[in-house]
């Protein structure tokens, strides 16, 4: 577990990949949760989970990147309305198969369980689906093994589970390494042993109102798949 910053009311954490951030039972072990209690025993008495104290928005396993956890009561319930009320800056870098064709563009298909799979969700409007918005700008284009990649900039105007993973392949375009919403035949770098998708930044007003940005920087594996790509175009 990687700090980058705390103070009396967060904890701002750059997580690895093939970390899991919380429990889903009691039995479950190894978690960001788990190391975050040994760091801060006093966190286990925040939130209304006792499987996710102090934690008010999640990264998915696979993917790396910042989280910020509240500390206290007060932080967690004012973290809490940000993210709800959308006042929290949340932008990811993606690798996603394919020439995404617009230099710009945003998604905003709801989300909802998926009708053939219950562990995975799907761009679908039915009675339990919930509005999702995703932003997205292209960085680079590449091409690899006779196939085309496209590295974009992700923002979030909302947190929905998997989402954006769920939104860049319906519009074609699945996430590099993603091996729950994908194509067949997709032809992955051999040095990628997980999704390229990585939370590089957040940006909101903390509880004395100073405007606090927490970046971080793409991690070694993500950049010797780029390398990969790039020697091999």
């Amino acid at each position: 577990m990687k700090i980058i910053f705390e103070d009396n009311d967060i904890i701002v954490v750059d997580k690895p990949a093939d970390l899991t951030v919380h429990p889903n039972n009691s039995e479950q072990k190894d978690t960001l949760v788990h190391q975050l209690l040994d760091y801060y025993p006093k966190l286990k008495n925040i939130g209304e989970d006792s499987l996710r104290p102090g934690i008010v928005h999640r990264l998915d396993k696979d993917t790396s990147g910042i989280i910020v956890i509240a500390k206290n009561s007060k932080s967690f319930n004012y973290l809490k309305d940000l993210f709800k009320n959308r006042e929290i800056v949340k932008r990811y870098i993606a690798l996603v198969h394919g020439k995404v064709k617009d230099k710009k563009g945003t998604i905003t298909k709801s989300i909802s369980f998926s009708k053939k799979d219950h562990k995975k969700r799907t761009a679908l409007l039915d009675a339990k689906s919930k509005k999702a918005w995703t932003e997205y700008r292209v960085l680079e284009y590449f091409y690899f093994s006779k196939k085309e990649y496209t590295l974009l900039e992700v923002s979030l105007k909302t947190g929905r589970t998997h989402q954006i993973r769920i939104h860049l392949k319906s519009i074609g375009h699945p996430i590099v390494g993603d091996k729950q919403y994908k194509f067949k035949r997709q032809i992955c770098p051999k040095s990628l042993t997980r999704q390229f998708l990585h939370a590089k930044y957040l940006k909101f007003k903390m509880l004395d109102g100073k405007i606090m940005e927490f970046k971080s920087g793409l991690p070694e594996d993500l950049k010797k798949t780029l390398n990969e790509i790039k020697n091999n175009e």
